[in-house]
């Protein structure tokens, strides 16, 4: 039962893994074609977790020192992963604001029509830009 969980353990510390990877070298795309697996692997190892505990499966020996071992590697990933996507969503909040900036109207004394009347500035429509990462 304990090797079901560890498997699954060391599906979910490949997956931040690899999705830290990438996100490290801000590769958006590649991260998010992690993410579903890591998604997968997370939901895996909470079942196998679940299933064992119901079971009053119990890790000893060897398995403890393994247990132990991956529960360090996951809580430096999960950490790490952390902070690498807040990095990337601080960036792409950085890109969205940009982005809109470069949009509104500059500013400046505005046309006039035919009659010779001060037309207001046209506002731009309003833009709403969604990533996840």
């Amino acid at each position: 039962m304990m090797e079901a969980v560890l498997r699954a353990g060391v599906r979910l510390a490949d997956a931040l893994d690899a999705e830290n990877r990438a996100l490290a070298a801000l590769d958006l795309d590649a991260a998010v074609a992690v993410a579903a697996s890591k998604s997968e692997a997370a939901t895996a190892f909470i079942a196998a977790r679940d299933a064992a505990s119901r079971a009053g499966a119990r890790v000893e020996g060897q398995q403890r020192t393994l247990a132990e071992q991956l529960g360090h590697r996951l809580e430096g990933l999960s950490s790490e992963n952390r902070r690498l996507l807040e990095r990337a969503i601080t960036l792409q909040a950085q890109v969205i604001e940009t982005i809109a900036g470069a949009a509104l109207p500059a500013a400046g004394p505005g046309t006039y029509s035919r009659l010779g009347e001060r037309r207001a500035p046209v506002a731009p429509a309003a833009l709403a830009f969604a990533a996840r990462v």
